[in-house]
């Protein structure tokens, strides 16, 4: 094994290593950097044109030459294939990281060199001569988190490759060959899937550039072990070798080396062993290092010269293949940014009829491991944090990785005015995700909000879909998930207390007093925070001396004077407590006589809810919850969470509710779950970040299926108005989820209340119940067509539907203006029963779509024309768009677009 220690690149020139605790030096080596002070005297300005940088001492002239001869053809070949690369990604440039423990500075000049021509950066990790197991395995691991290397090698004594050393190695940047699962890929004749051990490959090469014929030779591999040894032999008999393996102690050695045509020493030759075993016309390949000198020995003692290959050309050769292996690993990694279709494991169904109720068909249902799951869809180790066997939580990071990915189609399923049952817009949207992953083989995810557990407890019921449409597993989804929602009435509830102790203390205390408390001083300094420089700011106050403030300067900064009538922040709880809706706060003695009335609200109809849903980057939801507006102060002014100093406390507490959950459909195909804002009190859609992100994943071709709360008038209205506004980004198709049932209720059927069994107009044929709802599904069509989206409609069917009915409502919303009409049964079909669903939103969605806004946000709503206020077809102001108007006043520029 020690024989390919001196293959590694690094960049501390011929400085000793460091003693004591492990030095890390991150500075990369480069061509465009290498001119800098911390090159070597003798490397800065030379490349491989000069002959002299790989000059070997010490060896014969021809076999020297002949060596840098193949090293320069490797590198020239790598620096193409590179340079192609970087033409289709110009900021793309492969990293190689080295793990050193102990000295070894024979070959770094050359090593440099070649990284240098070739065009690659180096990161070294040094550790002292000493380091134990722990150490090593630690900075292994680090490395094969960090996306910004492509590969790995390690320079450590031949003691320390321990089974639990090489496992801990991540195969994909293996670029020495040493795992495993190269190895068993070589083993197999896969070897254009994995990396090849360089040295085992330079040994090959030098061998038939020397004149030899392998074929039908003797090859015995002496004194090598583990993975060289394993590599060395599988490439041996790969050009038709005899090869056998021994140590320089068995019993049978001199007649094994008498009959041996080529001699691969692996380790020095002990002294016992007399020379004239060797036959003096065999070829001798010397493959072995000595960590202790850092220097690759020429030969054993009493070996003979004639027909040697040393040791130093090999390890020569061996560097120049090592960077032919990092071009490989850069070009694999770029492979696996690019779109591609998924090799999705489908889950497969066995819909029964009757169809069992929905906790049993989701419990009937085993879903993928959830990292199995990320790694389908093109997810990194790294770039997932799981949470049990069935969620995890996806990284922003993935967003730079694939910033240069084209998004794929996106969808938005909205419905027509719903009964209070509901129609099945999630139901929807998760059979037509199913439909085109599982059946179209199409990649698609579903982007769904998360459910409260207010309308979950209730008698609504879960969000997670019915039937064999549905997430699983259903009580993850439904309880809990990972904890977002906790989250959001943990910020809300520290904000909501902020507010009331800031109203105590400035009622009980002077500007001084207050003013200290505020900036106090620490070890004898007093100095503003950040938020309170930006508060000085806002203020007019351009100090930065606490010092220096004049008794009005600090009355002002202290003092926010609240009023307490004009409060519009409330706690929140996510359960149905209606005993809390009106409370009063203040009654212990400790408060000092200050009550008011309050209140809880349910924890999703929070601002930081749907300031969650809109925000794309951390930095991004700081500054909005900063804005947040929280009451008034006596003045009439706006008083915000950042003037109460408390954002980069939300921000912390909601550092990870930003992260997308990723589950999956009963058939196994992608979806994200993540915010869930109210569409009567916020926009009604799940957030940003998750489409965003789920748009890169499935790439050009693929699809994202996300859903708006409530009916279309309202919840599709706000994805455009707000959700788009604030994204950017452009929907390719309306789903327009319909059904009998609330057509027949738009018809004047009667009341249809939740807990109480139907009245048979709506379980018994009724054509004309039909015919006349569906004006409202004509009017929902006509407002998706005026922001210029395709609209296909999608009639959820359920058992009591008539054949009749169905193509009436078919028939009706074509004539209407739809791209298309089509029935569905994925309820209980699963995804098989939404195919023509999804080949009807395919179609759809090849068409160009002409969206567009309908009014200016920088114009006032009493200076825009008709056609920007009008009700999408009256000639009097939408209700809904005058709401929504209303509601951005009153709500805080938090979640204003």
């Amino acid at each position: 094994m020690s024989a390919r220690l001196p293959l590694l690149l690094r960049q501390l020139g011929h400085q000793q290593l460091p003693r004591g605790p492990a030095c890390r030096l991150r500075e990369l080596c480069s061509s465009s950097s290498s001119s800098g002070g911390g090159d070597p005297e003798g490397v800065r300005g030379r490349g491989l044109q000069d002959g002299q940088a790989f000059s070997i001492p010490g060896t014969g002239s021809t076999e020297a030459s002949g060596t840098i001869s193949i090293v320069r053809e490797v590198i020239h070949s790598s620096k193409e294939v590179l340079n192609l690369l970087q033409e289709k990604s110009p900021a793309f440039k492969p990293v190689l990281a080295v793990i050193q423990a102990g000295g070894d500075n024979l070959m770094q000049e050359i090593n440099q060199n070649l990284a240098k021509e070739a065009g690659l950066d180096i990161t070294h990790i040094c550790l002292p001569p000493d380091s134990g197991e722990d150490e090593i395995i630690d900075e292994i691991l680090k490395i094969n988190e960090d996306p910004r290397v492509h590969g790995l090698a390690l320079q450590i004594s031949e003691d320390s490759f321990s089974n639990k050393v090489l496992d801990a190695l991540k195969p994909e940047k293996d670029v020495d060959g040493v795992t495993d699962v190269n190895l068993g890929k070589l083993a197999r004749g896969n070897a254009p899937e994995c990396f090849v051990s360089p040295l085992a490959r330079a040994a090959i090469e030098l061998v038939e550039k020397s004149g030899v014929t392998l074929d039908g030779k003797k090859v015995l591999v002496i004194g090598a072990r583990g993975p060289l040894e394993a590599a060395l032999q599988y490439l041996f008999q790969r050009k038709g070798s005899m090869t056998m393996s021994s140590p320089w102690a068995a019993p049978q050695l001199q007649g094994k080396l008498q009959e041996a045509d080529v001699v691969v020493l692996g380790s020095p030759k002990p002294e016992e062993i007399p020379a004239d075993w060797i036959p003096s016309g065999a070829t001798i390949l010397n493959c072995f290092h000595d960590i202790s000198s850092g220097k690759p020995r020429e030969g054993s003692p009493g070996v003979p010269r004639k027909g040697l290959i040393t040791g130093k050309n090999v390890s020569l050769l061996a560097a120049a293949l090592r960077i032919q292996n990092m071009v490989s690993s850069g070009r694999r990694w770029l492979r696996e940014q690019q779109h591609r279709r998924w090799r999705l494991h489908c889950l497969k169904l066995q819909p029964l009829s009757p169809v069992p109720s929905d906790i049993e068909i989701s419990r009937g249902q085993t879903p993928k491991a959830v990292d199995v799951l990320a790694k389908e869809i093109g997810l990194f180790a790294e770039e997932i944090e799981v949470y049990g066997k069935s969620k995890a939580k996806v990284r922003l990071s993935l967003l730079e990785r694939l910033k240069d990915q084209k998004d794929g189609k996106y969808v938005l399923v909205a419905g027509i005015t719903p009964t209070p049952l509901g129609e099945g817009k999630s139901t929807v949207t998760i059979g037509l995700v199913q439909a085109l992953t599982a059946h179209l083989h199409v990649n698609s995810f579903a982007c769904l909000r998360q459910p409260s557990q207010g309308p979950t407890f209730g008698v609504k019921g879960g969000a997670a879909g019915g039937g064999y449409a549905q997430v699983i597993p259903m009580e993850e989804f439904n309880l809990h998930l990972t904890g977002d929602i906790h989250a959001i009435t943990a910020a809300n509830n520290l904000l909501a207390a902020a507010i009331d102790t800031r109203i105590l203390h400035e009622s009980t205390q002077t500007d001084k007093a207050l003013y200290n408390r505020l900036v106090p001083s620490v070890n004898g300094v007093r100095e503003f925070s950040e938020i309170q420089l930006s508060r000085l700011k806002r203020l007019g106050i351009n100090k930065t001396d606490p010092s220096t403030l004049t008794e009005e300067e600090v009355r002002k900064f202290a003092r926010l004077n609240i009023d307490p009538s004009t409060i519009t922040w409330q706690r929140v709880l996510d359960t149905n407590d209606r005993f809390l809706r009106k409370i009063t706060i203040g009654q212990g003695s400790t408060e000092k006589g200050y009550s008011r009335q309050a209140q809880f609200d349910i924890a999703v109809a929070s601002e930081i809810m749907a300031v969650l849903a809109l925000t794309d980057s951390l930095a991004d939801m700081k500054e909005r919850l900063g804005r947040m507006v929280v009451a008034s102060d006596k003045d009439g002014q706006p008083v915000t969470a950042e003037d109460l100093g408390v954002t980069g406390a939300l921000t912390v507490l909601m550092k990870d509710a930003i992260k997308p959950n990723l589950m999956q459909t009963l058939e196994g195909t992608p979806v994200f779950v993540h915010a869930g804002p109210f569409a009567n009190i916020a926009h009604g859609n799940s957030s940003v970040l998750a489409d965003k992100i789920a748009l890169k994943l499935v790439g050009e071709e693929g699809f994202v299926v996300t859903e708006a709360g409530f009916g279309a008038d309202i919840g599709m209205e706000k994805f455009f108005n707000i959700k788009c506004r604030a994204s950017g980004l452009v929907p390719n198709v309306v789903v327009l989820v319909a059904t009998v049932r609330a057509l027949k209720m738009h018809g004047g059927g009667p009341s249809v209340t939740a807990g109480v069994p139907l009245k048979k107009e709506y379980t018994e044929e009724n054509i004309q119940l039909v015919a006349d709802g569906c004006c409202n599904l004509q009017k929902q069509i006509q407002i998706a067509q005026l922001f210029g989206v395709p609209v296909v409609v999608a009639l959820n069917v359920f058992k009591t539907d008539t054949r009749a009915e169905i193509d009436l409502v078919c028939e009706l919303a074509k004539r209407a203006g739809a791209f298309d009409a089509v029935p569905c049964y994925h309820w209980s079909a699963g995804g098989k029963g939404s195919v023509d669903l999804a080949r009807a939103v395919r179609d759809a969605a090849n068409k160009r779509s002409r969206f567009q806004f309908l009014y200016d946000v920088q114009v006032s709503p009493r200076h825009q024309d008709d056609s920007g206020l009008v009700a999408l077809g009256s000639r009097r102001p939408h209700a809904a768009f005058l709401k929504a108007l209303q509601r951005r006043k009153l709500m805080t520029k938090g979640i204003s677009v």
